[in-house]
């Protein structure tokens, strides 16, 4: 039977040297108080020191939950490895996990997220590794930097390129965990776990597993604690078995500076009038253009940026439930929530565990994913897991490499350069101040997605901007359509920092996604 404690009298149970696997999402499912607990105490008693902590994706956000940075102290973090990290605005402090990763004070791999729970899975099974081909030809591969964040974590591989069954694929190693930190809503005097005001369950189970079975503890935060045999078994996400130790912390937030919502958890459904429409910007001229990629029917995966608000565009157009959508954390269907609360959903249809939703995606199961890109290059690869001028405003590829390595269809969308002054006048884009940073460069500063592994598998993409359209087609980059009233040259091609070829059969963008009143958009 589970023992509830204190946060602090659970903190006291981690050893110098442990393995943590740390079940979140930003403020998504962060056991915050356990975290905390654990800083400090570090800094009354100067242990645990030497930790590695596995994160598939990031703990703690810039908003109220400080997640990873609680633990972010030289002598007590000697390794991280993570799916994704703590992002923010460029102006405001790096986050101390950042700090660290930058000052080579601990060891740091950006592993893509997916992977990460099949290391966990595969430490829980005492399986020999796991052999994929996500990652290969971008910044996963060790032909390229292999995860590694620093020197730190150059000089310790992490990732093998072998040969097996007459082909290449990507080694990565078991995870065996000491101690799994996880969270709930509620747990029963047993341990029994369930989730009835959370957004998703995350890898709550894998991690549970994988320390279980290594040997480890598993510590579970909770909001309440309730009578032993008062739950219903079909509710039980995680079951006592696998729990050790329960911490109670009522005031637990839902998500990123979200208290509690309840149609975040299912639990109640909000009417559509309620999701706000953008106003029409260059923004949503981009979101309007990637929609007409969709067909009614499809699975479509979403990532954050301007593509998070296509959901909205198709509200707005009537289209509501023609398309379902996934996304990384877990929920299916829905409508994907925006800003602090991305990674949840409102109105859902079902919430899947993670590990379950990566391996749909790392198989290509699904139809389209809409992903946002910082860099193009000619070849039609794209960054965006790294920005080497403030490192903080990205949080490393997170799902992104598990998504794009057998998607069928992938929209990428974004601004065509950076800081640019724009508007959208009488059904036109114009553009009052061009921009001085180039996203369309002779190479990406880090590989997130190869476009010359795409070409060989044959994946469809596109890439919208506010001003153009461009397909990877087999020769490379090529712009298909232009926004109207541009001038192809002065506006498009002289304002990438690499040639771009022009499609024979030049179109115009569609008039109406620059237009006020809705588009009637088809799918």
């Amino acid at each position: 039977m589970a023992k509830v404690m204190t946060a602090n009298e659970a903190a006291g149970l981690v050893r110098d040297g442990a393995v943590l696997a740390v079940n979140s999402s930003s403020g998504l499912g962060c056991p915050d108080e356990v975290l905390k607990a654990l800083g400090e105490r570090f800094e009354s008693e100067g242990h645990p020191r030497g930790l590695t902590s596995v994160h598939p994706i990031a703990a703690g956000d810039f908003f109220g939950t400080k997640g990873v940075d609680h633990i972010a102290r030289r002598g007590m973090l000697k390794k991280i490895i993570g799916g994704s990290y703590p992002s923010g605005p460029s102006s405001a402090e790096p986050p101390l996990i950042w700090q660290m990763i930058l000052k080579e004070e601990v060891a740091a791999w950006n592993v893509p997220s997916g992977i990460v729970f099949d290391m966990l899975r595969e430490g829980a099974a005492k399986r020999p590794g796991v052999l994929t081909k996500v990652g290969i030809d971008t910044f996963v591969d060790p032909e390229q930097e292999g995860c590694a964040m620093n020197a730190a974590a150059r000089s310790e591989p992490i990732v093998r390129r072998v040969r097996f069954a007459d082909d290449d694929w990507l080694h990565f190693p078991p995870i065996q965990p000491d101690v799994a930190i996880i969270r709930a809503t509620t747990a029963d005097e047993r341990g029994n776990l369930t989730y009835e005001h959370e957004g998703a369950t995350l890898g709550a189970m894998e991690m549970a597993l994988a320390a279980r079975n290594s040997g480890g503890i598993v510590i579970a935060q909770v909001k309440r604690v309730a009578a032993e045999g008062t739950m219903r078994p079909h509710d039980v996400r995680v079951p006592g078995i696998l729990v050790d130790v329960i911490v109670e912390a009522p005031d637990q937030l839902q998500t990123t500076a979200t208290p509690y919502d309840p149609a975040i958890s299912g639990e109640l459904f909000r009417p559509l009038h309620t999701f706000r429409t953008p106003a029409l910007d260059p923004g949503k001229v981009i979101a309007r253009r990637v929609a007409q990629e969709l067909k009614a029917g499809w699975a479509v995966n979403i990532g954050f940026g301007i593509s998070a608000n296509v959901p909205r565009v198709l509200i707005e157009e009537g289209h509501h439930g023609k398309i379902t959508w996934v996304i990384e954390q877990g929920a299916v269907g829905g409508v994907p929530l925006l800003d602090f609360k991305f990674g949840c959903a409102s109105n859902a249809e079902a919430f899947v565990a993670s590990p379950h939703q990566f391996c749909y995606f790392q198989a290509g199961g699904f139809d389209c994913s809409l992903l946002s890109f910082l860099e193009i290059d000619g070849e039609g690869s794209v960054n965006v897991s790294r920005l080497a001028a403030t490192p903080h405003r990205t949080a490393g590829a997170g799902g992104f490499v598990d998504i794009t390595a057998r998607a069928r269809k992938i929209v990428f969308s974004g601004n065509f350069n950076a800081g640019a002054k724009m508007r959208i006048e009488d059904g036109r884009l114009v553009i009052d101040k061009e921009g001085r940073i180039a996203k369309i460069v002779p190479k990406v500063d880090q590989v997130s997605f190869s476009g010359r592994r795409a070409r060989v598998q044959g994946q469809d993409v596109t890439y919208v901007t506010e001003r153009c359209v461009m397909k990877l087609e087999p020769d490379g980059l090529v712009v298909s359509e232009v926004a109207p009233g541009l001038d192809l040259r002065r506006d498009v091609l002289d304002q990438a920092a690499t040639p771009l070829r022009v499609a024979d059969g030049l179109k115009e963008m569609d008039q109406a996604l620059f237009l006020s009143t809705a588009m009637g958009l088809g799918l």
